[in-house]
């Protein structure tokens, strides 16, 4: 173990014990896999700006549940919906039956990995536990980690809270679950602002750079900012610094 890993591994105390993974963008490439799938079904649009605008309304679908506008609706039921308003605005609803719309929301399901994180997972799971936090479903879950072999000691989703993030019951309902202390849970994300949610519940945080999470014609920054523990350029980075 080199010099510099003993040093982060000291300066965590206590040491986390369970490694919570945000998922869409942080584990698996959102964008690259929508682009992707909507490109094959040859509708003659931006499948990029198709998948961004995708994704863009998942936070104000989110919202309406938190702000209790909305019962609670599970993601693919909330992809379905933004699926819809989106066909319309690009011009192909006319394209797509009902069986078509069901096969394109499952993409959400097929997402790949980023290429560091099979072995980053595999290096993490030896020293720690391992789960997912995710706003997506637990079916959602599981048959994205299964297609991309992501082995979780578990899998846990905003489902099981009936709490979207970054409402706290999702970061402590973690907490609960592993039975410890919220400075013994890490959050593992490549988004600040979930980071910083989970810091305000007293768990630690773990920035991964994930420069094209919006494809290479959006502009991610990924520098450095205070308040979190640990920053990784990808999971074996992560890995390295944590000591495995």
């Amino acid at each position: 173990m080199s010099p510099a890993v003993v040093r982060l591994a000291d300066c965590l105390d206590p040491m986390p014990a369970v490694l919570a993974f945000d998922v869409f963008g942080t584990v698996v490439d959102w964008h690259g896999s929508i682009e992707r799938e909507v490109a094959a079904l040859g509708l003659g649009i931006d499948a990029g700006a198709f998948a961004l605008a995708w994704r863009a309304g998942y936070r104000p679908a989110m919202a309406k549940v938190r702000s209790g506008a909305l019962g609670w609706t599970k993601i693919d039921a909330l992809h379905r919906m933004i699926l819809d308003e989106i066909l319309e605005r690009f011009g192909v609803a006319h394209r797509l039956d009902d069986a078509a719309r069901r096969s394109l929301n499952l993409a959400w399901h097929r997402l790949d990995p980023w290429p560091d994180v099979v072995e980053g997972l595999n290096r993490l799971r030896k020293r720690f536990m391992l789960c997912t936090l995710s706003n997506g479903n637990l079916g959602l879950l599981a048959d994205l980690s299964r297609r991309a072999g992501l082995h979780w000691d578990l899998i846990l989703s905003a489902e099981v809270f009936h709490h979207y993030k970054p409402d706290p019951q999702t970061y402590l309902g973690v907490c609960d679950v592993f039975d410890v202390e919220p400075a013994r849970m890490m959050l593992v994300a490549a988004h600040h602002d979930d980071l910083e949610s989970a810091r305000a519940c007293g768990c630690r945080t773990a920035y991964v750079e994930r420069p094209l999470e919006f494809g290479p014609s959006v502009a991610n920054d990924v520098a450095p900012r205070p308040g979190n523990d640990l920053h990784a350029r990808d999971l074996g980075d992560l890995a390295r610094q944590l000591g495995c």
